[in-house]
């Protein structure tokens, strides 16, 4: 069959727009593919393995971490915890939030005048950052020779500054005429402040940051046994931490009953009624082996458990952050357990006869907060 010239010219033409196009897919299909390597080559990973700091010399616990910039600051209870003064509030400081160190005392206790009334323990210090100034929210009392712990006095502190790391000046204290301890603040979306404790049971007031004062009376509005309440309570309970999420108000806080556990509260206002967004502790380590002379003195050395399977004796008295992925982060001090069982190492490590720091991602669904964890070996989030 005899093509004609004209027809030649078609079919030439067709295998040309058909090449074309076919370079034109490949090319496209390129520029996709690079693109996904580029989106592949820009994703970041963060490595962390808890216990994040291993160093005798900075351990502390209650670890309490707020970012400011491109760093983040850690304040927290410093040794000697439980025999009378320690020296002061201790902060600590990290780039990576890996490798930390200490940057400075924003209360040395060296340096307060003998008639100080506030240079005893420095129990679980804060850093809030409110209407343009940091508060530092301190715990403490006054040591003396018939109250060497300082514990007829301890109450609360507050300080403010315009720098993170100071220097912080005294703004009213103490704030409550009772024995109050683990204070933390709030700031609601209209500006009123609400101050949170703890104190054989967990308290809260309103308070104006510009005078340091409550606005109305500390109130009492859940006690470790409270009525209808669940029994993994009954040990004691502390460290409340709020936050507000989707018009609803979470209080995390700590019991110390079955080893060291974070329960969540939930509510419709800033003061309550509170109730329990989850019947059992949403984090935290759980062991049979120990404080059980502690159990025993107080009546519930009877409450059965499972023990959980970390290394850890106590992983609580917890508060959010903002971590290296933007994301909500949990930190609280990790305390490792001396009776762990295999296949963890029998030996201990200087650093792990003191509690160290420890941090988990945080997680929010459908209504309800999620903490990772407590975790031991190394974890990888991508972001």
């Amino acid at each position: 069959m005899k093509v004609l010239k004209k027809d030649k010219i078609k079919i030439m033409k067709v295998f040309k727009n058909i090449l074309v196009f076919s370079l034109f897919i490949f090319a496209l299909n390129n520029a996709f593919a690079q693109v996904e390597k580029s989106k592949t080559s820009l994703q970041k990973e963060f490595h962390y393995t808890n216990p994040i700091t291993r160093d005798s010399a900075i351990s502390m616990r209650d670890h309490f971490i707020i970012k400011v910039d491109n760093l983040w600051y850690c304040v927290g209870t410093s040794n000697p915890v439980w025999e009378g003064k320690n020296p002061g509030v201790r902060m600590l400081v990290s780039k990576d939030m890996v490798n930390w160190k200490q940057h400075s005392f924003l209360i040395d206790a060296k340096k307060l005048p003998k008639d100080c009334p506030y240079d005893g323990r420095f129990w679980a210090p804060e850093i809030h950052f409110i209407k343009g100034k940091y508060y530092l929210i301190v715990n403490s009392g006054k040591v003396t020779k018939e109250d060497p712990k300082g514990m007829a006095t301890h109450s609360i502190w507050l300080f403010s500054a315009d720098k993170v790391t100071g220097p912080y000046k005294l703004l009213n204290g103490p704030l409550t005429p009772q024995y109050n301890n683990d204070a933390t603040l709030f700031e609601d979306e209209d500006g009123q402040v609400y101050l949170y404790c703890s104190g054989n049971g967990l308290f809260q007031a309103k308070i104006d940051l510009k005078t340091g004062k409550l606005t109305t009376p500390i109130q009492k509005f859940l006690d470790k046994k409270q009525p209808g309440w669940p029994e993994w309570m009954v040990g004691g309970i502390e460290g409340p931490f709020v936050i507000k999420k989707e018009g609803t108000y979470f209080m995390f806080f700590s019991t110390w009953t079955r080893g060291y556990e974070v329960g969540l509260l939930k509510s419709k206002s800033p003061l309550g009624p509170w109730k329990l967004a989850s019947p059992e502790p949403i984090f935290g380590t759980r062991k049979k082996g120990y404080r059980t002379e502690m159990a025993k003195s107080n009546g519930y050395d009877n409450l059965q458990f499972t023990d959980t399977e970390d290394p850890y004796q106590e992983t609580g008295h917890n508060a959010l952050f903002i971590g290296p992925d933007g994301n909500l982060w949990n930190s609280c001090h990790y305390f490792m357990y001396e009776k762990r069982p295999y296949p963890y190492s029998q030996t201990f490590e200087p650093w792990e006869s003191g509690p160290q720091m420890g941090i988990e991602p945080v997680h929010y669904k459908d209504g309800m907060f999620y903490i990772t964890g407590p975790t031991w070996t190394e974890q990888i989030i991508k972001y």
